[in-house]
């Protein structure tokens, strides 16, 4: 596995939060919905967002200023786009995948909750291969974040 930097992991996380926000986005598309399911799906599609202002808030005016000298940031970003959604969201079976198919509300729960802890796995693999103090930590600040999430939704599913 590549050794990725701090901006690098950052990047991925917030790769990970919109191509997230994409699916549920699509999910609400859906015709056949109720209202319980719809606010729901526009729970996790906001929820992504904020993930992603608190994963980029994560940099310091140093890491920003690294972005700057890295020279074409968007085709970085594009790369650890396609990385993460390698891991995450390449195979149709995919949990986020089926948030757009999902029968009803408590299966909408289950398949973010499933997403979520892939998520979780992929950040615990990454925090496996960094030797670098700073960016185990902002690993350590995304994979709380996306333990809240969890939890969250968790609670969602015995209220179901």
């Amino acid at each position: 596995m590549n050794k990725f930097s701090l901006n690098e992991v950052i990047e991925m996380a917030v790769q990970i939060e919109k191509s997230g926000y994409t699916f549920y986005e699509t999910a609400l598309k859906r015709k056949d919905l109720d209202e319980k399911s719809r606010e729901l799906l526009t729970t996790l599609k906001n929820d992504e967002i904020n993930h992603e202002q608190t994963f980029k808030k994560l940099r310091d005016d140093l890491d920003i200023n690294d972005i700057l000298a890295a020279g074409d940031w968007q085709q970085i970003s594009s790369y650890l786009k396609n990385i993460s959604d390698a891991h995450i969201f390449a195979k149709p079976d995919m949990a986020i995948n089926l948030a757009t198919t999902a029968k009803d509300y408590k299966e909408i729960i289950i398949n973010a909750i499933t997403f979520e802890e892939d998520t979780l796995r992929y950040f615990h693999s990454l925090d496996k291969h960094v030797t670098d103090s700073k960016t185990k930590g902002i690993i350590r600040k995304i994979i709380d974040e996306e333990v809240n999430h969890v939890t969250k939704l968790r609670s969602f599913l015995q209220k179901a």
